[in-house]
């Protein structure tokens, strides 16, 4: 069962006298505007991640020394 336009213009006056205009309007801001602040949230911690792997990799001309406990010939057997 599909709605056609008419049922859904008939929901839409339901709608818009039971909440009124004003208070549907005031919903809409509010929605885009946590919208907004979602996007912008997701773009400042872009730059974070970025920063995160490049503090990861290893400084060119440092050694680092440890001994090896076990050595496998499958790396990923040893989880």
């Amino acid at each position: 069962m599909s709605f056609g336009i008419w049922e859904l213009v008939i929901v839409l006056l339901i709608v818009a006298l039971l909440f009124g205009t004003k208070k549907l309007r005031s919903i809409g801001g509010d929605l885009g505007s946590a919208l907004k602040g979602f996007r912008s949230a997701l773009k400042d911690d872009e730059p974070d991640k970025v920063e995160q792997q490049s503090d990861n990799k290893m400084p060119e001309g440092k050694i680092i020394e440890g001994e090896v406990e076990q050595r496998s010939d499958n790396a990923s057997s040893k989880s």
